[in-house]
């Protein structure tokens, strides 16, 4: 059994937010109102994620490395130099690490491997999908940004997509959820909710890239409105098969 924890799935969200700051700022043609926006935001999100830790369940490296994730982000809240926003999401790897090892029990070494390709592959997922929908509303502050922007970190969810998917397929996994092996409490409709978020959520990652095509500017308001879908099918994905394999 692999547990679903709160906190856990706050530093998450703030290490892989935090870890596609990096990754849209890095040649440095966003304002720096967007870092800041990103940074306060997920600062928040860390801070969180040890207030939970701390009230429903402590992991020591995990809330430590929650409060060094916010600490960072609000440190370099006005910094400049892109290459200093891998600080934070660089100090929530023991964290996010730890926290795989933890959710994990009376497991063997299979569980432990997938548990923590979990955690590692959600934070990415949870943290690129987030980012773009919050790039996608900067280009109303910043209207020039280059097109390019918002159709990396698009393509970055397109490729993360498969690998959640995949990820929480593993043994024991959805699989086992959709062919009745683990009961899901509702007759297994909560099994086949995942499975239509999950394919939701990489049909509108591919709408998402295919409306950014179009030369117009109301293309990325549309992309954004879809990416606003995407998150709430992005984490159904993540959250909801966590939580059906933590029964």
């Amino acid at each position: 059994m692999i547990l679903l924890d709160a906190a856990t799935v706050l530093l998450q969200w703030a290490v892989g937010g935090l870890a596609f700051l990096w990754f849209t700022t890095r040649r440095h043609e966003i304002g720096l109102g967007y870092a800041m926006l990103l940074r306060i935001t997920y600062g928040v999100f860390a801070a969180g994620a040890c207030g939970f830790g701390l009230r429903y369940g402590v992991e020591p490296v995990r809330e430590v490395s929650a409060v060094a994730v916010a600490v960072a982000a609000f440190a370099l809240i006005r910094n400049k130099r892109s290459r200093f926003d891998l600080i934070a999401p660089l100090l929530g790897i023991p964290g996010i690490i730890v926290a795989g090892f933890a959710a994990v029990v009376d497991g063997g070494a299979g569980d432990y491997a997938v548990s923590i390709i979990r955690v590692v592959v959600g934070t990415l997922f949870l943290g690129a999908v987030s980012d773009t929908m919050l790039l996608g509303h900067w280009y109303l502050v910043q209207p020039g940004m280059p097109r390019k922007l918002i159709n990396e970190i698009v393509n970055a969810v397109i490729y993360l997509w498969p690998l959640e998917v995949i990820a929480l397929l593993l043994p024991t996994g959805m699989i086992s959820v959709l062919n009745g092996t683990i009961d899901d409490g509702w007759d297994g409709v909560l099994g086949w909710f995942w499975l239509a978020s999950a394919i939701v959520t990489g049909v509108l990652a591919m709408v998402t890239r295919a409306a950014l095509k179009e030369r117009s500017y109301s293309a990325v308001m549309a992309a954004t409105g879809l990416m606003y879908l995407a998150i709430l099918t992005a984490f159904c994905t993540d959250i909801v098969a966590r939580a059906l394999l933590a029964v």
